[in-house]
């Protein structure tokens, strides 16, 4: 049975997805969060469709990002009807990186501005739409 969509559980999603992502959890769980069809994720370096699409995606970036942090600071419904909702996301993202062979990693920190398309699912809402607008870096971030 499809769950209603509600602000409530739409906030919650947006912020136990982020907790699943600074987890580095297993791609099986994380999938619970993401239709199969019509999936689109529109992150700065690649546009990832379906679910093998994100596999890919997810598998790159666990590898290359760690003691990553995510802080939601806000989640906004800008419209809603009982099949989907347009949810405007600002959340900060710090990490570590490392690249080559250099020394040490270096720190990573960014405020995202995000769009996303989220729809009902058996167990709560699920993104199928999820658009990074803009990452504004912070103070003595390196570049991504």
């Amino acid at each position: 049975m499809t769950t209603e969509l509600t602000e409530a559980s739409i906030d919650s999603m947006a912020r136990a997805w982020y907790a699943a992502l600074d987890r580095h959890d297993e791609l099986e769980s994380v999938l619970g969060f993401l239709v199969e069809d019509g999936l689109e994720m529109r992150f700065p370096e690649v546009t990832a469709h379906g679910h093998s699409g994100f596999a890919d995606w997810y598998d790159a970036v666990t590898a290359r990002f760690f003691d990553e942090v995510h802080t939601v600071r806000e989640v906004t419904v800008t419209s809603m009807t009982p099949t989907e909702a347009e949810v405007k996301v600002i959340v900060n993202w710090q990490a570590k990186i490392h690249d080559g062979h250099e020394a040490k990693s270096v720190w990573l920190g960014f405020d995202a501005y995000q769009t996303w398309t989220v729809v009902p699912g058996e167990d709560g809402p699920r993104l199928r739409i999820y658009t990074v607008d803009k990452l504004d870096p912070m103070p003595g971030s390196a570049d991504l």
